[in-house]
């Protein structure tokens, strides 16, 4: 039996005009107006993409700095030696280790929101793979989270960096702000997101690329874009 929508949510959703593609500022403002949650909520966007994620040079995967940051204290941690280790201290990191730091996440701890790992440190970190691949914690050249510049990564994470992947279904899903955060900096950031999005096109797509895009709160009913805004806005 499908789950029943309580009636808050069922409130919110009626304020949402189903078939309506609204323009940025607008859906902004609508989900801002529809959150019911108890807290300051996350607003997310959802990408509906025309790929083939069973082909591997379709399968997306970055990360970018957003202008007006997340609304959330990431907890950064860094594997790295020496020096690196140092920078990465000096840059705000919240853990830095190296061997002892494995081990540890080995022992069961989790409590982090980012890993950033030096190269000469990702054999002994592949060793987490199990771990931190399904929570999307892994290390990953592809989202500067590999890198000898550790000062760099550990700043860009604490300013608000966020990472995108596709999922089988060829989805892409971002946090890009709180319900809180003023209209024009969630429209900026979400504009920040699309235009990463769209310049990671692969090359052997052809026809639409992005089919639909929403966003919404926490708990929120989804809101549908406008995608000529976005086309629009650049």
């Amino acid at each position: 039996m499908a789950k029943t929508r309580g009636k808050k949510y069922q409130d919110a959703l009626k304020k949402v005009e189903a078939k309506k593609q609204y323009a940025l500022t607008d859906a902004v403002e609508l989900v801002k107006d529809i959150d019911f949650a108890n807290f300051d909520a996350t607003i997310e966007v959802a990408f509906n993409l025309n790929v083939d994620t069973k082909q591997a040079d379709q399968q997306l995967r970055g990360a970018v700095v957003l202008p007006n940051g997340t609304g959330k204290d990431q907890t950064v941690i860094v594997f790295a030696k020496g020096e690196n280790a140092k920078a990465a201290q000096e840059a705000g990191a919240d853990f830095v280790g190296d061997i002892d730091l494995v081990e540890k996440i080995q022992d069961g701890w989790l409590d982090f929101d980012v890993a950033i790992a030096t190269p000469d440190m990702m054999p002994q970190v592949g060793r987490l793979g199990r771990v931190l691949g399904p929570k999307g914690l892994m290390p990953n050249p592809k989202t500067g989270t590999v890198t000898m510049d550790v000062a760099k990564a550990v700043a860009e994470s604490k300013a608000g960096k966020v990472t995108y992947r596709t999922d089988r279904d060829g989805n892409v899903a971002v946090p890009f702000g709180k319900v809180s955060f003023d209209t024009d900096k969630l429209v900026e950031n979400l504009k920040t997101i699309e235009d990463v999005v769209t310049k990671a096109r692969p090359a052997a797509v052809r026809g639409t690329y992005i089919k639909h895009a929403s966003i919404a709160s926490t708990f929120g009913p989804s809101v549908t874009l406008d995608l000529t805004d976005f086309s629009s806005a650049r």
